[in-house]
């Protein structure tokens, strides 16, 4: 009889053991989420920098027919598909330069705009991140 009551409390997990189980996995998860949550706000951020560079091609392609640049978007034939995280305009041009912006707010509960500019020579500028919010 002592056998038989020996195997039964041998079977399962303790209360501790469960609840250490259960507190390694919530310590994990404090690691991981917020980690998570930034690559995936990056990962919102390649929206910018993809259609910014498609302006900045469009925008090349403008200067070479016409020898000056357009902050026409209509012109360039650029429009986004979709649902747009970002809203874009080009905010200066001249016959030499050009300054493409894109705004967006990525994070909803924040008041702070993602703001990404690029200009002719192709340098892609973060002024204001809202992922580091």
């Amino acid at each position: 009889m002592s056998k038989m009551v020996k195997k039964m409390q041998e079977k399962g997990f303790t209360l501790i053991e469960l609840m250490i189980v259960v507190a390694i996995i919530g310590i994990l998860a404090a690691l991981a989420i917020p980690s998570f949550l930034n690559y995936q706000c990056k990962a919102k951020q390649s929206e910018a920098k993809t259609n910014l560079g498609t302006i900045r091609t469009s925008e090349s392609a403008y200067i070479a027919e016409y020898d000056r640049y357009t902050t026409d978007m209509g012109r360039l034939g650029f429009a986004t598909k979709g649902d747009p995280r970002y809203t874009y305009a080009i905010t200066a041009a001249t016959s030499s330069a050009f300054t493409a912006t894109a705004t967006g707010n990525i994070k909803k509960n924040t008041a702070t705009n993602d703001i990404w500019q690029i200009t002719e020579a192709g340098n892609l500028d973060n002024s204001t991140n809202d992922c580091a919010n």
